[in-house]
């Protein structure tokens, strides 16, 4: 079985996924403020909620989307979530108050299954032992995406600020035509189970983590990480308009090249660093890497500071698809998109309360009446979210009796 083309072709619908995504990061929070009628500090708890409702709806969804991925496929799946990722598109790009723009995220986090239905189908063509390596198409894919889409973004958001709202739907809908007509199925049909509706809903989430220790344990790393990266993702255009006066070019720049170290370190730097490191020290040493990173871009007082913290945190780009690595070798091949759907609905739950929390805290720290103007405070608490992280993950990976060695 050849199983590189379908790793080609799940790359580049991911890739035209991530772009569509990426030209909205550096207008949305101004959109935003400018359909509240408020300013960019006041206006970040209306972008954070707008957040935390996409990640709501994935929740509520995303274990049902997977339970069905397992039953009927990866491919009608990912094409159901390309289609109205691109009607969310239209509806924002005509959006004429805040309130479309809630219409819009909740349709496209009620079927936003591309990156569940994604590493499902990465885990049906890879071997076990190249899993963690093309894993790293996911991190590779975004890391293209935000190359390319903040930067162009920001210069579409000088023409208009709805013109990348329309370009983002064009690109849904062309990765939807990609997919309907190149994209094969990855599920052999004897891997194919029944649905159960047990395993589809967000409370039966925990019981499938539940069956398997280490599962439980990586996942709750996996989840204090994530919520450390949605606290810097939802408040990086805010903290760095802020802080430093900077325009939707220069964000989508500084996106763009987080993008690129993204994509040096996990699509290329890590097919020889993980097998080197191993896969638990990968784990452990990107997530110590990460709580310094986060914690340098809570201190930083310059622009270029936070270049060389991005070439500095290169490790911290590890975790995921080595975590992802280990995690996937812990059940069948029958429940991939089972356990897929069930990380997505709990990341989904960090992405409910970071923005939520992270926005707030940005909004009270920047307010005319505080006592203290500091905008980096969301990164002090990603900090101590990883170091959280950090610790769960030794834990999970490193009993006493066993020694760290390489998975």
């Amino acid at each position: 079985m050849k199983r590189t083309p379908g790793l080609a072709f799940i790359f580049v619908t991911l890739l035209i996924d991530v772009l569509g995504f990426g030209l909205l990061v550096p207008i949305l929070p101004k959109f935003v403020a400018m359909l509240s009628h408020s300013s960019i500090s006041t206006g970040a708890r209306d972008y954070g909620w707008l957040l935390a409702l996409y990640g709501a709806m994935q929740f509520l969804f995303s274990p049902l989307l997977g339970s069905l991925s397992d039953r009927y496929g990866r491919r009608p799946v990912l094409l159901l979530s390309l289609f109205f990722t691109g009607i969310d598109y239209i509806i924002m790009a005509l959006a004429p108050t805040l309130v479309w723009l809630y219409i819009g995220r909740t349709l496209s986090g009620i079927t936003g299954a591309s990156f569940t239905a994604a590493s499902a189908y990465i885990a049906d063509v890879s071997p076990p032992e190249k899993r963690a390596q093309n894993f790293g198409l996911i991190g590779g894919a975004f890391g293209v995406g935000f190359i390319i889409g903040p930067a162009l973004g920001g210069l579409l958001g000088e023409w208009g600020e709805r013109v990348p709202f329309w370009a983002a739907a064009g690109l849904s809908f062309a990765n939807l035509l990609y997919g309907a007509f190149i994209l094969p199925e990855s599920l052999k049909r004897e891997n194919r189970r029944p649905f159960d509706i047990r395993e589809a809903n967000p409370i039966g989430v925990f019981a499938v983590l539940g069956k398997f220790p280490l599962v439980w344990g990586l996942a709750g790393t996996l989840a204090a990480s994530n919520l450390a990266l949605q606290c810097l993702a939802s408040t990086w255009v805010l903290w760095a308009t802020d802080l430093f006066h900077w325009g939707t070019r220069e964000n989508g720049f500084s996106l763009g090249v987080f993008g690129a170290v993204s994509l040096i370190f996990q699509a290329g730097l890590a097919r020889y660093l993980i097998p080197r490191l191993g896969e638990k020290r990968a784990v452990i040493i990107g997530l110590a890497v990460g709580m310094l990173e986060y914690a340098g871009y809570g201190l930083a007082t310059q622009g270029w500071m936070v270049y060389v913290i991005m070439f500095m945190a290169g490790l911290s780009y590890l975790v995921g698809q080595a975590a992802q690595s280990i995690l996937s070798r812990q059940v069948g091949d029958d429940a991939q998109g089972t356990l897929q759907g069930a990380l997505t609905s709990l990341n989904s739950l960090t992405g409910i309360a970071g923005p939520v929390i992270a926005t707030n805290l940005f909004a009270y720290f920047t307010r005319p009446q505080a006592s203290q103007h500091l905008p980096g405070v969301p990164f002090f608490l990603a900090s101590a979210l990883d170091a959280a992280a950090l610790f769960l993950a030794v834990r999970a990976l490193c009993p006493r009796q066993e020694p760290l060695a390489a998975a």
